[in-house]
């Protein structure tokens, strides 16, 4: 019997609405006069997505309870997604289009508002709080770097969360070491740790040790994890859409030596199985597979199999199970979601699995903002969109695993039987140690 099991079942009614309400963002359990005891805790947005994973869970008072008071108290990492998003500036935006912007610049205009504008706006930077708040966590393994190789991509996000985290540094710090991330937990802070969605490249092809020059240089500069491939085959390997699974090159296997050797933790969670496999034999240190499934209960091109599972486990790294519906099939909720890490638990253990959820709470503001742009002509997918028919079936299940929605992951952890160590052992003290690891002996 778990811990939260062995405790009483005897709860003040008081401790129940005060419980349920955080829960809920305001929504009692109670009926009659308590009903209208607490107020809304959260805006709309985030109420209504707790609400939907609730009635999914539909946990015990002392699950509730307990699952709440232990995500308060932990640490609380993700092994890879992105702080909240905010509103585009529709007006800006209106006046790019109508002055002629090309493609790339409006992308690049709606990506630096979307991502900075919780620094220089203040309705945007409330919302920015609220949402980080009411998720209760401490660190999230941030999406640093746009997808591929160039340097110049892979600057612009960098760049724009180190403004954020410069700027409001009173709430959200940068994470140089694990330990920044514990102490920002102790300060009532939160942190973001950087992770580059590729590996910066020369691209002038003179030598190995001149393309892999930038990884040190991206290093200093704050990243701590990078992919090894983006859907895509590069020249470090296949991409987890490229049918061939044609595995790891040898300037791969030297890309991997040199991340070992700097700090940075490889990261396959795009990666094909065999490239998976093969960056996991060929390091060492810890790999991961930040943001994925199990293959075993769902398969898709971005999930695992057990096979490469098992050689990122052996490399002391873990799976970071995402929040993406098509990936997780079944109904594609809370409850498949929490269905993969179990699988993961059961089969190889609790030091050996995260929550990366990969996916962002947008902006209550964005879809008005999005409606005072005009309509541009279609494009081409972008070069990394190399996905199968159907890989994005749709799905009403995301609500329940919104992101603002880690309390609710905690408590139905709780509810699966996970002792409280096992749970805080996924909640981020696997991150914590992963992390530790790619840094010893270095910093």
């Amino acid at each position: 019997m778990m811990k939260s099991q062995r405790r009483s079942t005897t709860l003040s009614r008081r401790s129940l609405l005060s419980c349920a309400a955080a829960a809920c963002g305001g929504t009692l359990w109670a009926t009659g006069k308590e009903a209208g005891a607490a107020q809304p805790r959260w805006n709309e947005t985030i109420e209504k997505a707790r609400q939907a994973a609730l009635e999914v869970l539909k946990p015990t008072p002392v699950q509730l309870q307990h699952g709440l008071e232990l995500h308060a108290a932990s640490v609380v990492c993700e092994s890879y997604g992105f702080s909240p998003r905010s509103a585009w500036d529709g007006d800006v935006l209106r006046k790019a289009v109508e002055a002629g912007a090309s493609t790339a610049e409006l992308d690049d205009l709606r990506e630096d508002m979307s991502m900075t504008r919780s620094a220089t706006n203040a309705a945007e930077q409330a919302e920015y709080r609220e949402a980080w708040n009411a998720s209760g966590v401490t660190c999230i393994f941030q999406n640093a770097g746009e997808e591929g190789q160039a340097v110049d991509r892979l600057l612009k996000r960098l760049a724009r969360f180190t403004f954020v985290t410069d700027v409001l540094r009173d709430f959200v710090v940068r994470a140089v070491v694990p330990d920044d991330i514990v102490a920002a937990k102790k300060a009532g802070k939160h942190s973001l740790y950087f992770s580059g969605n590729g590996m910066p490249l020369a691209q002038r092809w003179e030598s190995v040790e001149g393309e892999l020059g930038y990884v040190r240089i991206f290093f200093q500069l704050g990243i701590r994890m990078m992919h090894i491939t983006y859907n895509r085959r590069n020249m470090l390997g296949d991409g987890c859409a490229e049918p061939a699974n044609g595995g790891l090159s040898d300037f791969g296997r030297a890309a991997v030596a040199e991340m070992n050797r700097v700090g940075v933790i490889p990261d396959v969670a795009h990666s094909g199985w065999q490239t998976s496999f093969d960056t996991a034999t060929a390091s060492s240190r810890p790999v991961v597979a930040s943001h994925t499934a199990c293959d075993a209960l769902n398969h898709h091109i971005r999930s695992k199999p057990d096979r490469v599972i098992k050689a990122i486990v052996d490399t002391g790294g873990y799976v970071g199970i995402c929040a993406v519906p098509s990936f997780l099939g079944g109904k594609g909720n809370i409850a498949a979601m929490l269905d993969h890490i179990d699988y993961v638990v059961k089969k190889f253990g609790p030091d050996h699995v995260a929550i990366g959820t990969d996916v962002a709470y947008t902006s209550r503001a964005m879809a008005a903002e999005a409606k005072k742009v005009p309509r541009t002509a279609r494009v081409r997918p972008r070069w990394e969109a190399l996905w199968p028919p159907n890989a994005f079936p749709l799905s009403d299940s995301q609500a329940t695993m919104a992101w603002t929605n880690w309390p609710m992951f905690t408590v139905g952890l709780v509810q699966r039987g996970h002792s409280d160590d096992a749970i805080q052992k996924i909640l981020g003290g696997n991150m914590l140690r992963v992390a530790r690891a790619a840094l010893r002996g270095i910093l």
